[in-house]
């Protein structure tokens, strides 16, 4: 989905705007609440569902990937599983690169087709709001510097339903800086006193290839901008501008080339994530780096015992 999240989505407290368009929220929620759906379950293959409420930025995916690797360590065959969107088309090719990934229009499809691979798990990246599928396990991520943004659900807020559907998860995940997990860890605790906690933060893999002491242009077009900003300048790059798009954005030449002039202009490097540089036209990557990141996990050993 290509979307430009609206700043008043991440204020701390709902705005005149946000109350404004809080009855067409109210609206699509209860629209959400009387559709019917069949139940399905997979006793073939164990589902792992990494999904989150909050749209976009939440690590989902980093997280897919890393259960999906940390699962095959073990001789344990896993696959993730992505439903098939043209426009998304980064994430399918970054998953594809670091483990094994089935991708089709719907995750039905997809799931068929672990079984019949042979796949004894299947971590889907995204999904939890498919309340159609029984998933064996539910894992809801958040960014721990947006957290649940003003609280509220799509088109007033940030979130696909609302924040009290987290005492349906089993494990909640939370991605970035620990700025204020105490007090979202407390504020989870008052709404499922049970649910695991797992926190995660990124690393960067090839940073021997940067030269951190130039500045630094960087661009990105992902749910969560800030992370990236915020990853960048833990790891001491000097980060001059950043220019942010939609998520999932398709670069034109256009703005590749004016990217590269302003950098050019100011004397900077650029650099973008992994994501974006694949999503960029082969012959338009010139002068253009990227950094690729892994996630740890805290008490990742608890985390797949959990799953097992």
């Amino acid at each position: 989905m290509k979307i430009k999240k609206p700043d008043f989505w991440d204020e701390k407290k709902p705005s005149l705007i946000a109350y404004l368009i809080l009855p067409i929220s109210k609206i699509i929620q209860l629209l959400k609440s009387l559709r019917k759906s069949e139940n399905l379950n997979f006793p073939e293959i164990k589902t792992i569902c990494v999904g989150n409420i909050y749209i976009g930025g939440t690590g989902k995916t980093p997280l897919s990937i890393k259960i999906s690797k940390l699962l095959n360590s073990k001789n344990l065959k896993a696959t993730v599983i992505k439903k098939f969107y043209v426009d998304q088309k980064d994430e399918q090719i970054l998953i594809n690169k670091k483990t094994n990934l089935i991708s089709k229009i719907n995750r039905k499809d997809s799931l068929d087709s672990a079984i019949k691979q042979n796949f004894k798990y299947a971590i889907l990246d995204d999904g939890l709001q498919e309340n159609h599928i029984n998933y064996d396990f539910k894992i809801c991520c958040f960014s721990s510097n947006n957290w649940i943004g003003n609280g509220l659900t799509i088109p007033a807020g940030p979130l696909r339903e609302e924040v009290n559907s987290i005492k349906n998860f089993d494990i909640i995940f939370l991605n970035g800086p620990d700025i204020e997990n105490k007090v979202i860890k407390e504020k989870i605790s008052k709404i499922n006193s049970n649910i695991k906690i797992f926190e995660g933060s990124y690393k960067l893999k090839n940073s021997y290839n940067l030269d951190t002491s130039k500045n630094y242009l960087i661009f990105s077009g992902i749910g969560n901008p800030k992370s990236f900003d915020y990853t960048l300048k833990e790891n001491n790059f000097k980060v001059f501008k950043h220019f942010t798009f939609p998520d999932h954005y398709n670069y034109k030449k256009n703005e590749i080339d004016n990217l590269k002039k302003f950098a050019k202009d100011k004397n900077l490097e650029i650099i973008t994530t992994e994501k974006d540089y694949f999503r960029i036209q082969e012959e338009l990557r010139d002068d253009i780096n990227f950094v690729e990141i892994d996630l740890e996990i805290s008490n990742e050993s608890e985390l797949i015992n959990l799953i097992l």
